[in-house]
């Protein structure tokens, strides 16, 4: 039962989101700032990704002055609130096969989440692929949530976004991982 830590490599980790309203849906992509996952046999068995909520990219507006306005709106209160929480931290609490239980912290915020996971390791390199659907309303973005606010027609925004993360790490150097035991 010997751990093998794996470290994030940011460059080559990132999360795709889908966010639905009543008249269609926008979509974009989120940073991984670093983290670690754990492994414990060939097994997936903890770890934490740090997301880094300012780079928030909206990909399916591609007027310039709408994009930068819709970019700060993600950014406000209303949303991630980024100035204030400029990081949004996944912690890997339990896996039982490939799923896994965690804490997503937003805005300060934190609660559970559960979803599927797909692990491959190739040599030194993991890679890791999963789909989370957050409640964004647990995270205090209620703005225009038909949980909240009653007759709002098409401007109504679905409470639930999802978030497509793909990470890929390498196993840490053996210096590193003897000092974990």
């Amino acid at each position: 039962m010997k751990p093998q830590e794996f470290d994030i490599i940011s460059a080559q980790s990132n999360i795709d989101w889908v966010g639905k309203k009543i008249t269609g849906a926008h979509n974009g992509t989120i940073a991984v700032k670093e983290g670690e996952l754990i492994l414990i046999d060939g097994k997936l068995s903890g770890g934490k990704i740090i997301i880094d909520t300012t780079s928030i990219k909206i990909l399916d507006v591609t007027d310039p002055v709408t994009n930068a306005q819709f970019a700060g709106h993600l950014a406000s209160d209303d949303f991630f609130s980024t100035e204030k929480y400029p990081e949004a931290i996944l912690e890997i609490t339990s896996v039982s096969a490939n799923h896994v239980e965690g804490d997503l912290t937003i805005k300060g915020i934190t609660n559970p989440v559960g979803f599927d996971v797909v692990v491959d390791i190739n040599g030194d390199i993991l890679t890791a692929t999963c789909k989370l659907v957050i409640d964004r309303t647990k995270y205090d973005m209620k703005f225009r949530s038909g949980s909240f606010f009653k007759d709002l027609g098409n401007t109504l925004i679905h409470s639930d976004f999802e978030l497509v993360v793909s990470i890929t790490a390498r196993a840490a150097s053996t210096v590193a991982q003897t000092e974990l035991i």
